[in-house]
């Protein structure tokens, strides 16, 4: 059975639970838990999250410290405390479940607090880079830094950061976590490589987009996600939970993002929706609408060049179910980050982190 067509039985196993009415209105009953498994009421992951996270971009501006005025801008546009910070958040929670995991420990150790810091300035290096990739001129709700500075200056930026990052990471001397997050950095490149390539075998197409997807967004949840655990707990057992979670909910993170460039609207989201059509990028909402729609075939592998194709391509994925078996997908990986996560002992911050795999499937932008 193809891939396509298993997602499809699933779904046709449950055909109320998943309509895409139901995710936009989504209520407790829906997601993966109302409440916490001990009976304790919600508590706002976020909240939870920034105890430990106090000074986070003032930190990170300490860590991009530079002399050049222009430079130091450039560097510090993004740091501006407006991000969602989801995966410094995930990065504290999971140091403290696993930390309780091992040895009842509530502290979050400062190696630790660190790869939160490190991970959002990975991430905010390749968003630079892939703005200047893509010719992005906006990015959450403002001017991407290659449209105000150019994009030779943009790339040299990213560096920066990444440089910076580099270092903070080597400051910690575990040669285990730098490997881990080294990692990151060449999937982020292979990523992008699979992203400039594309499959015309329809199921090696998806096995592809999901690839890409894990590569440039999941893995470096994930790996970071196992960097606190080998911090805080010597059980390999742990640290592939850790893993496990970072990587099914980095996973549902993508595909509810690929989701909202067909159903959110450009304001919600800060940046230009159908985005990824104008670039000839092929998401899961089009790869599932190609099922219906075969005729999408040609201008997937054109990637969308033609007159007309990416209006044309966008009302297929409308008329299609490619946005709710785009969710329905993501919904699963959310059940599997909290299968792995709820292997830990007990803790508030095991219950945020289930908690934080509905708000993944919930957002809005």
């Amino acid at each position: 059975m193809s891939y396509f067509n298993l997602v499809k039985s699933l779904t046709s196993a449950f055909p109320n639970m998943y309509s895409i009415s139901r995710f936009h209105h989504m209520t407790p009953a829906v997601c993966c838990c109302s409440k916490t498994r001990s009976g304790e009421e919600y508590t706002d992951p976020f909240n939870l999250g920034w105890r430990d996270l106090k000074g986070l971009y003032e930190d990170i501006r300490k860590e991009l410290f530079i002399s050049t005025t222009e430079l130091k801008e450039m560097c510090e546009y993004y740091f501006d405390g407006k991000g969602k910070a989801f995966r410094p958040i995930i990065v504290v929670l999971m140091a403290r479940a696993c930390n309780i995991h091992h040895n009842n420990s509530r502290n979050v150790q400062a190696s630790q607090r660190a790869i939160a810091l490190i991970a959002e300035m990975i991430h905010t290096a390749s968003l630079v880079h892939d703005d200047v990739i893509d010719d992005a001129s906006s990015r959450r709700g403002k001017h991407t830094v290659n449209k105000i500075w150019g994009e030779k200056k943009a790339v040299l930026a990213g560096d920066l950061i990444l440089s910076a990052a580099s270092i903070a990471l080597a400051r910690i001397g575990n040669t285990t976590v730098v490997s881990i997050l080294t990692q990151v950095i060449e999937d982020l490149v292979r990523g992008e490589f699979l992203q400039l390539g594309s499959k015309e075998n329809e199921n090696e197409r998806f096995a592809h987009y999901l690839e890409k997807t894990f590569k440039k967004t999941a893995s470096l949840i994930a790996n970071s996600c196992k960097a606190v655990s080998v911090l805080g707990c010597p059980d390999p057992v742990v640290h592939e939970i850790a893993y496990q979670y970072g990587k099914n909910v980095g996973l549902a993170f993508q595909l509810i993002d690929d989701v909202l460039d067909f159903t959110s609207c450009s304001d919600r989201m800060g940046k230009p929706t159908s985005a990824d059509l104008k670039l000839g990028l092929a998401t899961g909402p089009v790869l599932f609408a190609c099922q219906q729609f075969p005729e999408m075939n040609a201008m997937i592998m054109r990637r969308f060049s033609s007159p007309g194709d990416v209006d044309r391509a966008r009302q297929y994925v409308l008329q299609s179910d490619g946005v709710q078996q785009t969710t329905y997908l993501a919904q699963r990986y959310c059940r599997e980050a909290v299968r792995e996560i709820s292997k830990l002992r007990p803790s508030p911050e095991r219950e945020a982190l289930i908690q934080l795999s509905e708000i993944v499937l919930a957002r809005d932008k």
